[in-house]
């Protein structure tokens, strides 16, 4: 069986409302990146020198990142050789299916609850990435599972973040706690955690200063808040999500690097990725940090926000390429 259709079967088992989220999302990145692949293809042919050399530009372009991208041309050349592959078409499922080894993942892209009692989600990043409006998705879809839900208005140094997490309590439903701007975070915590506990709450979600006058100030501060929420609660946080922006590249990826290493992130989250030719962040960053990627942002809707699933991003970029495979197999029979 091909890889093209064991991916489709694979696929075929999970929600076509979810299928369909990742396909629309990485639109932008199928036409810069997967329609470059398949001209290339047809206008090459033959899989030599000047192939490999414009594929490469190729997934540069993309965003995949040069050591991933030299990795993977390596390993491109050697299937070439063992499978004895001349028709450049013929690397198409090949390809796919080395991207899809590059994002699979041993740990789980689930996020992790705690078994008894609240669990205490802290969100870094710096601003504008999209922070606050994660946070907001994310008490949108655990409020549609029935869980009780509350937000922690941490960012108490950027003007008008206590604000537009408001704005989001109001639109999703669910309470914020929040102290006066230019409160100590640590207090904004323990309010927080406070009020989870006599309100029964399952989730809190911790919003973060992205940004205070150097790094040192921030990572001090985030140790500050870890301190005072394992006081309350000894296994939190259950999880440090780093958001990051999509449209950004490799930007994000040295951001992670970054911050990552210093302030106990345990996964990512990309987002806008609807908004960028260049999804290959994805890859890159998958590959150059050891963290799993937990959720991707697919669009502007509330329900956009998307557990992020290594073989759905595969299935949306190559999503034409199935078709044609398909359309191909009907015509042979």
């Amino acid at each position: 069986m091909s890889f093209f259709k064991k991916l489709k079967e694979s696929i075929s088992s999970k929600t076509e409302n979810v299928t369909k989220q990742f396909r629309d999302g990485l639109e932008k990145t199928r036409k810069g990146f997967i329609e470059k692949v398949s001209d290339l293809v047809i206008r090459r042919k033959k899989i030599d020198e000047e192939f490999y050399e414009e594929l490469e530009e190729i997934l540069i372009g993309a965003d995949v990142g040069v050591n991933t991208v030299m990795e993977l041309m390596d390993d491109l050349r050697d299937e070439v050789r063992k499978r004895r592959i001349e028709d450049a078409a013929d690397l198409q499922p090949v390809l796919s299916e080395k991207l899809m080894g590059l994002l699979r993942d041993d740990s789980s892209n689930e996020l992790r609850y705690n078994p008894d009692g609240i669990t205490v989600i802290l969100f870094v990043g710096v601003n504008g990435v999209g922070k606050t409006t994660t946070i907001g998705k994310l008490a949108h879809r655990y409020k549609q599972e029935g869980k009780k839900v509350l937000l922690a208005a941490g960012d108490t140094f950027r003007a008008g973040a206590i604000e537009q997490l408001e704005v989001w309590g109001q639109r999703v439903g669910v309470e914020v706690i929040k102290q006066q701007p230019g409160s100590d975070p640590a207090a904004v915590m323990f309010d927080a955690v406070q009020a989870a506990k006599q309100r029964q709450a399952d989730v809190l979600l911790c919003d973060t200063a992205g940004r205070l006058q150097n790094k040192t100030n921030l990572m001090e501060e985030l140790n500050k808040i870890f301190r005072v929420i394992q006081r309350e609660i000894p296994s939190a946080p259950h999880e440090v999500l780093m958001v990051l922006d999509a449209t950004t590249g490799q930007n994000a990826l040295s951001q992670a690097k970054l911050f990552g290493e210093k302030s106990g992130v345990t996964g990512l989250v990309l987002t806008k990725l609807d908004g960028t030719a260049k999804g290959g962040i994805v890859i890159a960053i998958r590959q150059e940090l050891n963290l799993p990627v937990k959720l991707v942002g697919l669009g502007e809707k509330m329900g956009d926000l998307q557990t992020f699933d290594s073989e759905q991003f595969v299935h949306a970029l190559f999503a034409g390429l199935i078709k044609e495979e398909e359309g191909s197999a009907e015509q042979t029979e």
